[in-house]
């Protein structure tokens, strides 16, 4: 099992008062994603992408960033994903990750150059980042008729809580939950990132053959963004909800593509942003 928590000594200051203590916090370490793919110039594999995670699911991680991203479009597209390389000599930890490709599969790094550039958030305007997900082919899931219970809802994020194992020793992770339009929780997926927490669960869906995902929804223990909109959008993930803000681009998203989106998601209340007539 990866490690995913390290003990640290720490000194602790309350008032007047300093003493040393034991203390656990929070394993981030890099992962390098791979694709390889025939199709590809010399069949080599490239690396697409090095994100900062904490480890467990890496595999799910990898999948998850690729679909979401637009790299792969299904799980019949995949021929094989595998977690390489000799382990860290300090960690005993392995970084790497390669998804190959099945034959015939056309690895377009063009594109991938592109997709990143137009949701890097850096000098791209609403309308532009808006355009290239239509340009990706996503499409709006207002006829999507799933509808969730408001109850339901606020009584979400204290059951996730309590299975958040390493968020309750450390309290330095967020969570991506998918549960079911009934209150199941099918997947809960931890990370120190939001958006690698959020690729974990999609990325367990696309394993599974859950997607599009439209009897689902994905709760979120931070804000909610334009990428983690644009993620659910790709799962067809019908409802997103967040325990904290939306963006303005995020809003902006859920309503030009029928998405539900709802924010403040604790002590029993919650803000609707867009598509409130999925809420009962």
């Amino acid at each position: 099992m990866a490690e995913k928590i390290r003990q640290a000594e720490i000194q602790r200051v309350a008032e007047d008062r300093r003493e040393a203590v034991d203390d656990v916090v929070a394993v981030e370490e890099p992962l390098e994603i791979q694709v390889g793919s025939a199709s590809a110039d010399g069949a080599a594999a490239r690396s697409v992408s090095i994100t900062m995670r904490t480890p467990g699911h890496d595999e799910e991680l990898a999948l998850g960033f690729l679909f979401t991203e637009g790299i792969i479009g299904s799980a019949s597209e995949v021929r094989s994903v595998a977690t390489l390389g000799e382990p860290d000599p300090e960690t005993g930890l392995k970084n790497r990750v390669r998804v190959e490709l099945e034959a015939g599969v056309n690895l377009n790094l063009d594109k991938l150059e592109r997709h990143f550039y137009t949701t890097s958030s850096c000098g791209v305007c609403g309308k532009a980042s808006l355009d290239a997900l239509r340009n990706e082919g996503c499409t709006s899931l207002a006829g999507v008729a799933t509808h969730y219970s408001a109850t339901m809802l606020t009584q979400l994020p204290g059951r996730v809580r309590a299975s958040q194992a390493v968020f309750n020793q450390t309290g330095g992770l967020h969570a991506a939950t998918v549960f079911g339009s009934d209150g199941e929780i099918l997947v809960v997926r931890e990370d120190v990132g939001r958006h690698n927490a959020t690729d974990k669960a999609i990325g367990a869906l696309f394993r599974a053959g859950r997607i599009p995902a439209h009897d689902l929804g994905l709760l979120v223990s931070g804000r909610a963004s334009f990428e983690l909109v644009q993620k659910c959008l790709a799962a067809g993930i019908p409802l997103l909800a967040a325990v904290g803000a939306p963006s303005s681009l995020a809003v902006r998203t859920a309503e030009d593509f029928g998405m539900t989106l709802v924010g403040f998601l604790r002590g029993g209340t919650f803000n609707i942003y867009a598509g409130s007539e999925r809420i009962d």
